[in-house]
């Protein structure tokens, strides 16, 4: 069948630390806990060190990779294409057959040996994550993957996209291509802020897409970059929510909706249209309005890498079947919990309910 929902991001490999051994590799390399970055020269050694040395297990993932799978879950089979860079590969194999298995077509560009598929070391620790990638192939991508026959297709017959910030990194001429030519059909864009790094040094890249994105979704420590990064002083996160929600969009007919979670706390839901408009881009009764997010107990948690991801995907699944906002917003929590009760960026499988 031809897709509804097209990802696009940066493809990785994840290579995640057991969490007893995590702290070890956060004070060798530097890195924080609950964080994302590129890595640096510095941080180069780190994927020999901890497949040598650590124990690791070896997940699918990049942001919009994991989304894509959960928006799968809650979709028919062949609803969801995703599309992004990798090498001629073992782990390339590795990512397609996950997402064959869990009904995502991989739609990437392959660029030729030597060039290796991206991976991300995953330090886990506590509760926390923090995620230290090297992109490799995937920042290879190029916008004449977008011309190839079968992926314009893929992307003239979809109606959602959805683009991950790490990809604005490297991907912004490709990212604005697709937006464009969404907005001006009056199909849905959706971007996920996905670090804080993004807001803070890549600024500009974000501000060219913000005008063509219909709905944003990031959490409390990239709605807190964002404001940083704009001057926005001592604004709450309602405020920011809101600020974001108003800018200036290209297609002007349709509403934006900035969707911030907060982990286990909340989700806090911004609109520019009215409370009481019959569109599922707002919320009802009042606007923002924050959605709690059922209490999970702590046993149940085993690792909150790709939670976000996960939320992000079962919320944009459920939007696309016309589910309203508040039944997305629940089965993005289900999803997200989901997650967290899992090794990686993963679902139960087989499927469950969570409609």
């Amino acid at each position: 069948m031809s897709p509804i929902i097209v990802s696009l991001g940066n493809p990785l490999l994840d290579i995640q630390v057991d969490p007893k051994e995590g702290p070890q590799y956060l004070e060798k390399y530097g890195l924080k806990s609950n964080d994302a970055i590129l890595a640096e020269e510095k941080h180069m050694p780190i994927y020999d060190d901890i497949v040598a040395n650590a124990t690791v297990t070896y997940v699918a993932g990049g942001a919009a990779q994991n989304a894509a799978r959960a928006a799968a879950y809650v979709l028919p089979a062949g609803s969801v294409a995703y599309i992004g860079s990798v090498g001629e590969d073992d782990l390339k194999q590795t990512l397609l057959s996950a997402n064959e298995a869990e009904g995502v077509q991989s739609a990437y560009q392959t660029q030729p040996s030597p060039a290796r598929t991206g991976a991300c070391a995953v330090i886990l620790s506590n509760h926390d994550r923090s995620l230290c990638t090297t992109l490799r192939a995937a920042e290879m991508f190029t916008p004449s993957h977008l011309a190839d026959p079968e992926i314009s297709e893929l992307i003239n017959n979809t109606k959602y996209f959805y683009i991950e910030g790490f990809f604005l990194t490297h991907g912004i001429e490709s990212a604005l291509e697709i937006a464009k030519q969404a907005s001006s059909r009056g199909k849905t864009v959706v971007l996920n802020l996905s670090a804080p790094f993004i807001p803070q040094f890549f600024k500009v890249q974000l501000e060219e897409l913000l005008p063509h994105v219909d709905i944003l979704i990031g959490n409390e420590s990239e709605a807190e970059a964002y404001k940083e990064a704009a001057g926005m002083g001592d604004a709450t996160l309602a405020q920011v929510a809101s600020t974001l929600a108003a800018m200036t969009k290209s297609n002007a007919s349709r509403p934006r909706l900035v969707v911030i979670t907060q982990g286990a706390e909340s989700t806090l839901v911004a609109s520019s249209a009215a409370s009481s408009s019959p569109s599922n881009l707002a919320p009802e009764d009042e606007n923002p309005k924050t959605y709690p997010v059922p209490k999970l107990a702590a046993d149940k948690i085993v690792d909150t890498n790709g939670a976000g991801d996960m939320f992000a995907g079962g919320f944009l699944g459920s939007l696309a079947q016309g589910k309203t906002l508040n039944e997305s917003i629940e089965i993005g929590h289900k999803l997200g919990q989901m997650c967290c009760g899992q090794i990686g960026p993963k679902l139960v499988w087989p499927k469950e309910n969570v409609v």
